[in-house]
């Protein structure tokens, strides 16, 4: 691949509108995560994913090990954009 080849302008103009558009994301998802209206739909989030196990036939302790993995990953990400 030579020079001529990488197209410079559009990755250009790609990188632009990267940088426009993720701070605004990144706010959203903050605010989803951290706001008392998320707080309120990841609880929703996590009792709902307990019960629609408990409806598919799964056992209350292996349900409340995989929705403890569940809240663990949205901790994770949690603080993942915490640390942004």
């Amino acid at each position: 691949m030579s020079n001529s080849d990488i197209p410079v302008k559009e990755i250009g103009e790609m990188l632009d509108m990267v940088s426009t558009k993720l701070p605004t994301l990144i706010k959203e998802i903050y605010h989803v995560l951290y706001s008392e209206e998320g707080a309120v739909t990841m609880s929703k989030a996590v009792g709902t994913f307990y019960k629609n196990l408990i409806d598919a036939g799964m056992d209350k302790e292996a349900a409340m090990n995989l929705t403890h993995q569940y809240m663990d990953s949205l901790k994770s990400l949690t603080k993942q954009f915490g640390n942004s």
